[in-house]
């Protein structure tokens, strides 16, 4: 099957799933009011590719469909150019808001069917073979994939991953004739209700003792006992005007619940390996992801620097402090776009002849982005001040007694029009201050991992070599 159509994309949201949202079981995804505007957000992206053939698909190598090139496994350093190309397209459309598009997932699967040789190691190749094949059918079936990965958190002082005996986090219970069965628990799941299907792999090391916990699988968003707890719907209704983000752009999150679910072999990657789960991904998936997600954190630095300064300019605020705030968020998405610069001009391959990005730019973009976008918003706000409480409805612009009113006493600067005006700060609101711009910032705070937590894994990701070169020669100097 070749890439999808947005169409074909919103038929298969229509199966069977147990999707609940602000206490309610939602019985279809695409029509429900709280989910509508994201699932048919996406289905324009489904169709964006191929309105953007040229950038975003490609035949696949072996049975010559068309294809995302968001699923094809880089081979060259031109491979990589090419997926940049496309995954920026994917990511203007929302600006950056949606962190989880199709494409995440499908760029993380092609970096893991890129290294067979790391995932069949200590004994699981069978595993790795398992994996290649699903992520053939996943680029040939063009899969919306979410996955799950964070551990769910009951006492902090127990660690970041489970131990033996933990009931709450997702392990192996049994076997059947097919599989196996899995219990327990795991989050967070953006995208959930806009999947097809979810995977599962390794996240924080696991400790010794806690090999029914090291599991690594795919199953369909439909598997008997999959439950999905979504968070609060951040979703306004779909009006362009007044909710120009948030009426299309909340992916959603959603705890997931295990209840003793089976998993077929085929879909098993994994399967209580403790020492492959502790290992494969420590190399290459961080070069290979980390293009889609600073791809996107560009984009979305890049419109909040366009928006400050329509928000400046719409209100003649030309003072040193303002333009300086606005200069500190080009100083962003200048840094950001250098670092993928660097990255990409140092891509590297590996011994199985995948190619990635050069790691030490983005994770230096990683560690730091989680303090960059709270501050970006708070330029925003800063700039807006009153302003964005004071921008009215597209309903008060339409009524003819309050119109003329309107465009009396809330025109711009310089002849800018009341309605102009007004836009600018709605859509400066819906992106900094409204319900869906706070679960955004969070995000963004925790967006693969803290600040704090990346900074302190530094020395994982990079060579000190020329740092302790260039402090040892004093240190050996005569005295």
């Amino acid at each position: 099957m070749p890439a999808r159509t947005g169409e074909q994309f919103l038929k298969g949201l229509r199966g069977q799933r147990e999707v609940w949202v602000d206490g309610e079981r939602v019985a279809d995804v695409v029509d429900h009011p709280k989910l509508s505007g994201a699932a048919r957000a996406l289905a324009e992206v489904y169709d964006l590719q191929h309105g953007y053939a040229e950038a975003c698909l490609a035949p696949d190598p072996e049975t010559g469909e068309s294809i995302p090139v968001s699923h094809l496994i880089p081979r060259s350093h031109g491979d990589l150019t090419r997926r940049h190309h496309a995954l920026r397209q994917v990511a203007e459309f929302s600006v950056g808001l949606m962190g989880r598009t199709p494409d995440y997932m499908n760029v993380t699967y092609a970096g893991f069917a890129g290294r067979p040789d790391e995932w069949g190691t200590n004994g699981n190749e069978a595993g790795a073979e398992r994996l290649v094949a699903y992520q053939k059918f996943l680029r040939r079936g063009d899969i919306s994939l979410t996955h799950t990965i964070v551990q769910p958190t009951v006492d902090k002082a127990t660690g970041d991953a489970p131990s033996a005996g933990n009931a709450h986090a997702l392990r192996k219970v049994g076997e059947t004739e097919h599989g196996i069965v899995v219990r327990g628990a795991r989050g967070l799941a953006t995208l959930a209700p806009f999947a097809d299907e979810i995977a599962v792999y390794p996240a924080a090391p696991l400790p010794q003792g806690a090999d029914d916990y090291a599991l690594s699988f795919c199953i369909p968003m439909g598997t008997p006992g999959l439950k999905f707890l979504c968070r609060d719907s951040m979703s306004a209704p779909d009006n362009r005007f007044d909710h120009p983000l948030s009426g299309r752009f909340d992916e959603q999150d959603a705890f997931v619940i295990f209840d003793d679910v089976e998993v077929p072999r085929d879909r098993l990657f994994i399967d209580c390996n403790l020492a492959a789960y502790n290992t494969v991904m420590t190399s290459s998936w961080p070069p290979n992801i980390l293009q889609q997600t600073m791809i996107r954190a560009w984009t979305k630095l890049d419109f909040a620097w366009g928006l400050a300064l329509r928000m400046a300019a719409s209100i003649n605020a030309a003072d040193p402090e303002t333009q300086r705030m606005i200069g500190e968020i080009w100083t962003y998405a200048e840094f950001t776009r250098s670092a993928l610069v660097a990255a990409e001009a140092e891509a590297r391959e590996w011994p199985s002849g995948l190619w990635t990005c050069g790691i030490r730019p983005l994770h230096a973009l990683r560690a730091t982005l989680p303090l960059w976008f709270p501050r970006v918003n708070e330029i925003l706000r800063l700039i807006g001040s009153h302003n964005l409480l004071a921008a009215p409805s597209a309903a008060q612009l339409a009524d003819p007694d309050l119109r003329p009113l309107i465009d009396r006493y809330l025109p711009g600067a310089k002849g800018l029009a009341a309605e102009e005006r007004v836009r600018i700060f709605r859509l400066a609101w819906d992106f900094a201050g409204s319900a869906l711009a706070s679960r955004n910032e969070q995000y963004e705070r925790f967006y693969l991992a803290s600040s704090a937590r990346n900074l302190a894994r530094h020395l994982q990701f990079t060579d000190r070599g020329r740092a302790d070169r260039l402090v040892q020669r004093f240190l050996d100097e005569a005295y």
